[in-house]
């Protein structure tokens, strides 16, 4: 498993599905430069954890929003597979009320060079990747095919890099908006620690 975090993300330019209907021929990661982008792989549409993190993904879409960052989801479906499962109800397994980008890897060269395909399966692994405004790949995670996601802990994290690249203070364990942070070096962990 390859590790991205402090690399340029990999580019891709690929179909895609847009605000819930649109097919678009080209979607380029390169297209979101300036902005922060969570881009998220799951396994397959019509399947079983993914509706329910599509969702959860949907139903935060205004915080990710508010924090400046665009929401792209990958799985190796064709875009037209996309476009069936957003016309499917929620209450059918389905993903109708998505509006957040839906790009089709239905080559694999996105998954492959993001490091999470399942060659033998022929699906990803539920890879998840935030990068920064200038394409750098700031944090990534990858669960297995049975274990969703948690989509506040996604925002916590941008929450984090985004604290600290405005401000240059660290963001310690379990640290949420808000929370106490320190400088980086040894003055700021003592005055981090010094009331425990």
């Amino acid at each position: 498993m390859s590790v991205l975090v402090g690399r340029k993300a990999p580019d891709f330019d690929v179909a895609a599905v847009v605000s819930g209907s649109q097919f678009v021929d080209s979607c380029k990661l390169s297209d979101y430069k300036g902005r922060y982008v969570v881009l998220f792989f799951y396994p397959l549409d019509f399947t079983f954890v993914c509706p329910t993190e599509l969702h959860a993904f949907q139903d935060k879409l205004d915080e990710f929003k508010k924090r400046n960052v665009e929401l792209l989801g990958c799985s190796v479906d064709s875009k037209f597979s996309h476009h069936a499962w957003l016309r499917t109800p929620r209450n059918r397994g389905g993903i109708e009320g998505v509006t957040y980008t839906l790009l089709s890897d239905i080559n694999k060269t996105v998954s492959r060079d993001y490091d999470v395909l399942l060659e033998d399966a022929g699906v990803s692994l539920r890879g998840l990747f935030l990068i920064d405004r200038d394409g750098v790949v700031r944090h990534q995670v990858v669960n297995d095919l049975p274990l969703g996601r948690n989509v506040d802990e996604v925002l916590r994290m941008i929450d984090a890099l985004q604290f600290t690249e405005e401000f240059g203070e660290v963001c310690p364990a379990n640290w949420s908006k808000g929370g106490k942070t320190m400088k980086p070096d040894d003055e700021g962990l003592k005055e981090f620690f010094k009331d425990a």
